[in-house]
């Protein structure tokens, strides 16, 4: 046994170890909010912590494709359900991810804008075409290869959003990438 050598590197091998411990412990920490299994009253939720929250559980998804930029506003809390507006935000920053082909950015803003708050999560992706733009959020529809989508998230997304007397629009310039916009009161 090199003892020296295990020795030297014990100290690197427990600070990893509990580096990786807090990071599950988040992980399911934020799983447990994302899923808020059996709520379901509107309640008041800060949409930026939402985020932060949504991002930590589909962070493999993004970090080999895109490089997030956080660009936050100082937000009111909304009512509403947040679990349901989590799963919005997590379809449209998969789908994000996987409009990028190699590498890109993903920019996600916040901001209050009168008696409303504005989420807008946009991609440097591939676009969307000036036929397709208009079908995206019926479900079944999907841009994707046959086998890699349902075509049922957008969908899903903007049944929510619609529930919450909100709005969702899309933005998108074949080539340059997409923006969806979010407004909830």
């Amino acid at each position: 046994l090199d003892i020296d050598y295990i020795m030297e590197d014990l100290p690197s091998l427990i600070r990893e170890s509990i580096e990786g411990t807090e990071r599950i412990k988040k992980i399911v920490m934020d799983l447990k909010n994302f899923a808020h299994p059996g709520k379901r009253e509107l309640e008041y939720a800060d949409i930026n912590k939402n985020i932060e929250s949504t991002l930590n559980i589909v962070w493999n998804e993004l970090k080999y494709k895109a490089t997030v930029k956080k660009e936050f506003g100082d937000i009111p809390e909304i009512l509403c359900h947040p679990h349901e507006v989590n799963q919005v935000i997590m379809n449209l920053l998969v789908n994000a991810a996987h409009a990028i082909e190699d590498t890109g950015t993903i920019t996600i803003r916040t901001r209050h804008e009168g008696d409303h708050v504005t989420l807008e999560i946009e991609d440097t992706g591939k676009g969307i075409k000036p036929t397709d733009l208009n079908r995206i959020f019926d479900p079944f529809f999907t841009t994707k290869p046959v086998g890699k989508g349902t075509g049922l998230g957008l969908s899903l997304s903007f049944n929510i959003i619609e529930k919450h007397h909100g709005q969702i629009t899309a933005a998108s310039t074949p080539g340059q990438g997409t923006l969806f916009r979010i407004c909830l009161p």
